[in-house]
């Protein structure tokens, strides 16, 4: 895979969550990655190296119960950031309607070399 730069990166990153396909991830994450999930509050939960980024975020692109909104994205070099809104549906809710919320955040990311090598989300919890 030829280099991309961080917008490219970014764009992939955001469709491979707003279609949920997770394959669309497997190219753009470095090996040396880390990321930090938005939960559990205050700190979020931090994960190292590609595999384990990749198999939290193949998850939750494919989650079906899931909606990730880009609605902002900001590149700045081999820095993005990109604004969200995430819309969960309990499928389980009673008589057969799922009750649907939805949060705000935010990823703070590094792009190098065409690879994501750092992930850092932030979200105003409901």
């Amino acid at each position: 895979m030829s280099e991309l730069d961080t917008a490219e990166v970014i764009r992939r990153f955001n469709e491979a969550f707003t279609s949920h396909d997770p394959s669309g991830l497997t190219d753009l994450v470095a090996d040396d990655c880390v990321m930090v999930s938005v939960q559990p509050a205050p700190d979020g939960t931090r994960y190292e190296g590609r595999e384990e980024c990749l198999k939290f975020w193949a998850a939750l692109a494919a989650d079906p119960h899931t909606d990730f909104t880009p609605y902002d994205v900001f590149v700045a070099g081999e820095r993005g950031v990109i604004q969200w809104r995430a819309t969960f549906t309990d499928s389980e809710a009673t008589f057969g309607e799922g009750h649907t919320t939805s949060v705000l955040g935010v990823n703070v990311m590094r792009v190098r070399a065409g690879r994501i090598t750092e992930a850092l989300g932030y979200s105003k919890t409901p």
